[in-house]
C-alpha cells in the first residue's frame, strides 16, 4: 500500500456481523468508501466542493483481499493512502487494522468525469496539487 495519509476510526456495529459473529464481507468495502469521502473531506472540502468545481469521480475498480476477521465492537482504522494521479484515474489504497493487526487491505480506482455529462475527463491541475500536497 502507498504510505497512509489520513485514517479514519471505526468501531464495528453488530449490524455489519454475520452469524458466524464476523463482519460480513460487504462492509468492508462501505467502510473504505467512508474513509475515502473523510480523506477527500481533508483535502478540498465537502464533495459538494469537488462537483460545483464541475468534477465528480466513478468507480472503475475495486479489490479486497481479508487477513483477519473483525468483530462486534472492534475498534478499527482505516488508514487511506493516494498513488500518483493518472491522467484521468485515482489509484487509493487501504488497510483496515485492529491495533497492529492488519485486518484488510483493498484498492479502489476511480476516474474522473465531468460532473454534468459524466464524460470522462483528466483531473484539473488544482485537484492534482492538492492530493500530492504532504499532509
Amino acid at each position: 500500500m502507498s504510505s497512509e495519509r489520513f485514517g479514519m476510526p471505526l468501531r464495528v456495529r453488530y449490524v455489519e456481523c454475520d452469524m458466524q459473529g464476523r463482519v460480513f464481507n460487504g462492509h468492508y468495502l462501505t467502510w473504505v468508501d467512508m474513509a475515502l469521502n473523510e480523506a477527500l473531506r481533508e483535502i478540498v472540502g465537502d464533495y459538494q466542493t469537488l462537483t460545483d468545481a464541475g468534477i465528480d469521480f466513478v468507480v472503475a475498480a475495486a479489490e479486497l483481499q481479508f487477513r483477519r476477521p473483525a468483530h462486534f465492537d472492534d475498534d478499527l482504522v482505516i488508514g487511506v493512502g493516494f498513488d500518483p494521479l493518472g491522467r484521468t484515474s485515482l489509484r487509493s489504497t487501504y488497510e483496515i487494522r485492529r491495533g497492529q493487526d492488519l485486518i484488510a487491505e483493498a484498492a479502489m480506482i476511480h476516474v474522473c468525469v465531468d460532473a454534468t455529462t459524466l464524460e470522462k475527463q483528466p483531473w484539473p491541475d488544482w485537484f492534482r496539487e492538492l492530493i500530492h500536497a504532504p499532509h
